[in-house]
């Protein structure tokens, strides 16, 4: 399964995106909200460098634990983007600004246009539970799942 993450907006401390399942065509699954670009790279707080990289199922941490009482039955562990060089425990969770990032994307069924400059998506626990089984499901086949970041937002 491929995933793609086209950066759309960036605001003061967030970014905002689409996420699609790279299908014949595009299949557009929920929009996205990460921390902003910067260099120097500060920890928990800078989007992930664009390029291609794999997810993974994390079975362990806070999120793990948290997500498998707030989704029994479906919770297999947390959609983990690993390795990322010079990042770490960069998770797909759920969130609804920039202060819920530390780094890791979120994802949403709604992005407002009149607070797009805010950097808000909503609906987001709806897009989780939408987004989530067949991504976990291929992991947890075996198939080998990766999501690229593509910068529209920056020259």
């Amino acid at each position: 399964m491929k995933l793609e993450v086209l950066r759309f907006s960036s605001q003061n401390e967030s970014t905002l995106g689409l996420l699609f399942e790279a299908t014949e065509g595009r299949r557009f699954l929920c929009f996205t909200l990460e921390d902003r670009f910067q260099e120097p790279k500060v920890p928990g707080k800078t989007r992930i460098p664009a390029g291609t990289y794999p997810v993974k199922l994390r079975t362990e941490g806070s999120h793990h634990e948290r997500y498998g009482q707030k989704f029994p039955g479906f919770h297999k562990g947390m959609l983990w983007i690993d390795p990322v060089p010079g990042f770490q425990f960069i998770l797909i969770h759920i969130g609804n600004t920039a202060e819920d990032t530390e780094g890791c994307l979120l994802v949403g069924n709604l992005c407002p246009q009149n607070i797009i400059q805010d950097g808000f998506i909503g609906e987001s626990t709806d897009a989780y539970k939408r987004i989530y089984p067949p991504i976990a499901q291929a992991l947890s086949a075996g198939e080998a799942v990766t999501i690229t970041f593509i910068d529209y937002d920056r020259p």
